[in-house]
């Protein structure tokens, strides 16, 4: 076994956490445009139910750090990298917008998310390289949406979904079949 057990709960829980926070904040909230405004903004100080999001950020930098832990048959600087883009999720969400330092959190979980397949080589050395690939465009997408100002929340929602459904791909692939 190459993936704990605990490891597909926790990678499986992230993107429950992230969707389903970012639908029901953005639900919460009328008139709140997903195509136009971040994620963060969901979460910013003074937003009406940032807890909701908040909560879901949290949720998932942990649920990022406990798969990078329990994803044992990957490279060890791949796995930190993980670990690295949960605790950059978890700052985002314990430094809210427009708080100094939040960019930066941001900039770190952003960072090590698209990279950390290709370290890692899970579940394999052509798919984690794809992977990283995709992800470094959705991450160079949205930083032309950040500068362009146009459908921010967008391509930042793209980025963010692609990077948290990785790691249950890469922990699914390194399970042994059942029976």
């Amino acid at each position: 076994m190459t993936a704990r057990g605990w490891a597909v709960a926790s990678s499986l829980l992230a993107p429950v956490a992230l969707i389903g926070g970012w639908t029901l904040a953005a639900a919460a909230r009328p008139g709140f445009d997903q195509a136009r405004q971040t994620i963060s903004a969901l979460a910013a100080v003074g937003a009406p139910h940032r807890w909701i999001m908040t909560a879901g950020l949290a949720v998932v930098g942990v649920c990022h750090v406990v798969t990078a832990v329990g994803l044992t048959g990957a490279r060890p600087a791949g796995r930190v990298l993980l670990a690295v883009g949960g605790v950059g999720t978890a700052a985002v969400a314990a430094v809210p917008d427009p708080l100094g330092g939040h960019a930066i959190a941001a900039a770190v979980a952003f960072g090590a998310l698209s990279v950390w397949p290709a370290v890692a080589g899970a579940p394999g050395r052509r798919s984690s390289w794809a992977a990283t690939a995709v992800l470094v465009a959705c991450l160079a997408g949205f930083g032309w949406s950040l500068q362009a100002g146009h459908l921010v929340g967008l391509t930042e929602r793209v980025l963010a979904g692609a990077q948290v459904c990785w790691p249950a791909i890469a922990v699914l692939a390194r399970r042994p079949p059942p029976g």
